[in-house]
């Protein structure tokens, strides 16, 4: 599609895809690559614009409950010991903001390194069988720390800069049209905004930097936030009216939203988001199992605008990533969504 005959409200995917049952049941790199191909394929045929990889290759058995997205990342990472003793687990228990978590994701024992983290490798694969633009997602390096129990740096903000600069020395080098931060964690703790803004503004000035030779239009940034997905389940307090200030401190292009799940008073707090910063609106809710009609979707788009004004909607998407569905209930939201966001549009 040429940018030309692009709709002006594009869809995308938050990035998780449910891990398809014959990749569990026999997983290999080569099973790995074809399942990752009919990933991206199910989403281009539905009509997806912007495409994730499912992130197929983070997900853990033994750590369902997020997904992988937090052990992926901090058990690759160098300075860091994922062996978790029971003092350990006592300490970080007495954590009490993380409740939700039954022990650390790991410790960490010396100044953090990129150790065997190798983004631009995970983004190739993707890239291979991606058969056009797409976007890679990463983890916020605020939410990353969150988990972790400190027993180096004994500093919180030293240990979140620590992280993101390790994420910063890659991000420069991936091969995609779009490079997103996820963040689940600050929507419920707004008074940590300045030290989450100044660590994912790290490594999103890294993706500006590093591919700025790129043409226009691909070197996009997005940052996703959610209230917390945690088994399925919302886990954070908060509104969007509390993170406007964090919002327009961001380095960003685009905003990758929860609103579907959230009440529509949400809305009105969203008129104050720089214009500078495009908006992405949640319109699919991942947390049930219901199935959108294209004219809720659509009712949904036109309820945000008439609030937020033309043109602040600049993409429509789910809530969050898909991993806890079913497939036959993914793919039927995927489908909706292009759908919902065509009617609206008058698109045939």
């Amino acid at each position: 599609m040429n940018a030309s005959d692009a709709p002006r409200i594009l869809t995308t995917t938050v990035g998780s895809y449910p891990v398809p049952d014959w990749l569990a049941a026999l997983p290999s790199e080569q099973a790995l690559l074809d399942a990752t191909r009919v990933v991206f394929n199910l989403q281009r045929q539905a009509g997806i614009d912007l495409p994730t990889d499912g992130e197929l290759y983070r997900f853990d058995v033994n750590h369902p409950d997020t997904n992988g997205m937090i052990e992926f990342f901090v058990h690759k990472l160098g300075g860091i010991r994922k062996d978790v003793g029971r003092r350990e687990t006592a300490a970080f228990r007495a954590k009490t903001e993380m409740r939700f978590r039954s022990k650390p994701a790991a410790v960490v024992t010396s100044a953090i390194t990129e150790g065997s983290l190798n983004l631009p490798e995970d983004c190739a694969r993707a890239a291979s069988v991606a058969g056009g633009p797409f976007k890679f997602t990463l983890t916020s390096p605020y939410m990353l720390a969150r988990t972790l129990l400190d027993e180096h740096y004994h500093d919180f903000e030293k240990l979140t800069l620590a992280i993101a600069d390790a994420l910063a020395a890659q991000v420069g080098e991936l091969s995609c049209a779009c490079v997103q931060v996820d963040e689940a964690n600050i929507p419920g703790n707004p008074a940590d905004a300045p030290l989450a803004a100044a660590a994912i503004n790290r490594v999103l000035d890294a993706v500006r930097d590093g591919r700025a030779r790129l043409p226009a239009g691909h070197h996009q940034t997005a940052v996703h936030f959610c209230f917390g997905n945690y088994g399925g389940q919302t886990i954070q307090k908060g509104t969007w009216a509390a993170l406007i200030s964090f919002l327009n401190s961001l380095h960003t292009d685009h905003l990758v939203l929860e609103l579907a799940h959230r009440p529509p008073s949400d809305l009105d707090a969203l008129k104050d988001v720089d214009a500078r910063i495009g908006i992405g609106l949640g319109v699919v809710d991942i947390k049930v199992n219901h199935i959108e009609t294209p004219e809720e979707i659509a009712r949904a788009i036109e309820r945000a605008e008439k609030i937020l004004g033309p043109s602040r909607v600049r993409y429509v998407h789910p809530d969050c990533g898909f991993w806890m569905l079913k497939r036959s209930v993914a793919d039927r939201k995927i489908a909706a969504l292009v759908k919902g966001r065509d009617l609206y549009l008058g698109r045939s």
